[in-house]
């Protein structure tokens, strides 16, 4: 099957599970704190461990399309949290500390600039 239509549909999937996530969240009546993405982060990030782990020790001949699909689309999709993890600590088993340390680092603080800039540009916009 074609990788980007692997990708596609397992995108769709996580896209619809992270939504679902906030939908039940917001029916339970929690406000004022992102629960529903601490939620989807860390199930994604537990399930993109799980996953790795065990491709890692199956190695079966659809492994590849199996990535693609879950890990790249699904999990993708779902939350893109599981991949930042999952390069972090793939940075960490290869002993290098200090690029996993810049890579969370501007990761999040250059992340967070960037929306910021974003909706400060769109803002002095006049629509």
């Amino acid at each position: 099957m074609n990788a980007f239509l692997l990708v596609g549909a397992g995108g769709a999937l996580g896209a619809m599970g992270r939504y679902g996530v906030g939908v039940l969240v917001g029916r339970m009546g929690v406000t004022g704190f992102p629960f529903a993405t601490l939620i989807v982060n860390i199930a994604g990030s537990l399930a993109m461990g799980l996953l790795v782990g065990l491709l890692a020790k199956l190695l079966p001949t659809w492994q590849n399309e199996a990535r693609l699909f879950v890990a790249v689309g699904l999990l993708g999709g779902f939350t893109t949290f599981s991949a930042f993890s999952l390069d972090a600590i793939a940075l960490l088993e290869r002993g290098q500390m200090g690029q996993a340390l810049v890579y969370v680092s501007f990761s999040v603080v250059l992340s967070i600039l960037a929306l910021f800039a974003g909706l400060l540009f769109m803002r002095g916009l006049p629509l």
